[in-house]
């Protein structure tokens, strides 16, 4: 498993939506298990189906990525676009793209309020690993028009924003 999440980091995500699997301790799976081994113990999945299922949330996934730069050209253009920042409070006071606001239950309510897809919302998170998620989520809500800043907060800091202080969590 760990080599089809390096390749596929959204793996988890996709087989869970599917198969309920590795999204609880009850079907969760470890690294050193293979694919065929976690398909065998799920009711014998067809491997080569599973993979597919995973390959092609792959690809949707990568749709969903925006890279920094196009980021910071689109915010140039459009200024109704809502950048949503997924990390901590700290993380967020320490650096943030300027304009950007911290998730919370009142940004949630007013994103998803708007039920509209006109306005562009973009989640960044620190390195592009758990941004996915959260755009996974307002898109499972009926959001369409919602992007994921393709290595995080940290590649905004290396493509457009050099003088950015970056930082390692744990």
């Amino acid at each position: 498993m760990r080599d089809v999440l390096i390749a596929f980091p959204g793996a988890q995500r996709a087989l869970f939506r599917r198969y309920h699997i590795g999204g609880c301790s009850s079907c969760g799976f470890s690294p050193e298990e293979t694919l065929a081994g976690v398909c065998a113990r799920n009711g014998n999945l067809n491997v080569a189906e599973v993979l597919e299922h995973i390959r092609s949330s792959h690809e949707l996934d990568v749709k969903v990525l925006i890279s920094a730069t196009d980021l910071a050209a689109l915010l140039q253009s459009d200024k109704t676009v809502k950048v949503v920042d997924v990390r901590s409070r700290e993380e967020f006071e320490a650096v943030h793209i300027p304009g950007s606001v911290l998730l919370s239950q009142d940004v949630m309510r007013e994103v998803m309020g708007a039920g509209s897809n006109t306005q562009p919302v973009v989640v960044v998170d620190h390195q592009g690993k758990n941004g996915l998620d959260a755009a996974a989520y307002f898109m499972g809500h009926g959001l369409s028009n919602v992007r994921c800043l393709r290595g995080g907060i940290d590649a905004w800091a290396q493509e457009v924003d050099t003088t950015m202080r970056r930082y390692r969590v744990g």
